[in-house]
């Protein structure tokens, strides 16, 4: 059975049992009748995928992986904050009238900056570092930037990655401030997931771990009549996941270039609503 089923079991009955409610505080996030969108929260949940063992994705409830990769693609390769350029439509809400989310996701990764070797962006200086100086401990990406905050339409939730060689495999730590469990926690596993997949193809290593840090994750009020029917859902094995290893440039990789063989899911038919 699928490892990242447990851990997600695990998270969402520990949060359930032992966490923080919110509901008589004055809280920011609403739906979209108006009222005020509660949570049930822990604080730094601490998760390990081994991505040696099998590919971290939910089987008891489906994740739109294709949707997932994209929006991955749309801030890591083209480093885009304009919504248009996604097929996914979970954006929206945050954007202005020409698509824009402002100075944030996308638009960081793709700010130079100018270090001794050269100007970089922060995604070719991971590519550059991982190639010619593996054995850093100074290989990370930050786009949680105080000075440009004003001008983000959404704060960052997923906000940094350090990446670390051992040996020849890749790992990674996701530091994310804030995670709402039902509708974001595996979508976020996956693409990171991938990305570790990608760097590592390019840069001629193998894939390790990925190492997941939530310092709030919380389950929204009314998300939680369905996560507690998910996680009583069947949980099937992991698929296999496959990735194009013909590409060698990082942004060559396309959708297309990730496959996920025999994924086997519990149907979900309940609409999730998603809190601003």
């Amino acid at each position: 059975m699928s490892k990242a089923d447990l851990i997600f079991i695990n998270n969402i009955r520990e949060i359930l049992s032992s966490g923080y409610d919110d509901s008589k505080l004055d809280v920011r996030p609403r739906w979209s009748d108006g009222e005020p969108a509660h949570t049930i929260k822990k604080f730094c949940l601490v998760n390990r995928y081994d991505l040696t063992e099998e590919f971290p994705i939910l089987t008891i409830r489906k994740t739109f992986y294709k949707n997932a990769i994209d929006e991955l693609l749309w801030i890591w390769q083209k480093k885009s904050n304009n919504v248009r350029l996604l097929k996914s439509h979970i954006w929206d809400s945050w954007a202005d009238e020409e698509g824009s989310i402002g100075k944030a996701y996308g638009y960081q990764l793709g700010v130079k900056h100018l270090y001794k070797e050269g100007s970089f962006d922060q995604v070719d200086r991971v590519i550059y570092d991982l190639k010619n100086n593996p054995q850093s401990r100074r290989i990370l990406t930050n786009i949680y930037v105080h000075q440009d905050l004003h001008e983000m339409n959404l704060y960052p939730c997923a906000y940094s990655m350090t990446f670390n060689v051992s040996g020849k495999k890749l790992n990674g730590i996701l530091n994310q401030r804030s995670q709402d469990m039902l509708t974001a926690n595996n979508w976020n596993v996956v693409q990171y997931s991938v990305l570790l997949h990608m760097f590592a193809q390019v840069v001629g290593l193998e894939v390790g771990e990925l190492v997941h840090v939530i310092a709030d994750a919380h389950i929204y009020d009314r998300h939680i009549p369905i996560v507690k029917e998910i996680i009583e859902n069947k949980i099937y094995d992991a698929p296999v996941f496959k990735i194009n290893e013909a590409i060698t440039d990082f942004y060559d990789f396309k959708i297309d270039d990730f496959t996920f063989i025999d994924y086997k899911y519990s149907a979900m038919d309940k609409k999730i609503e998603v809190a601003i």
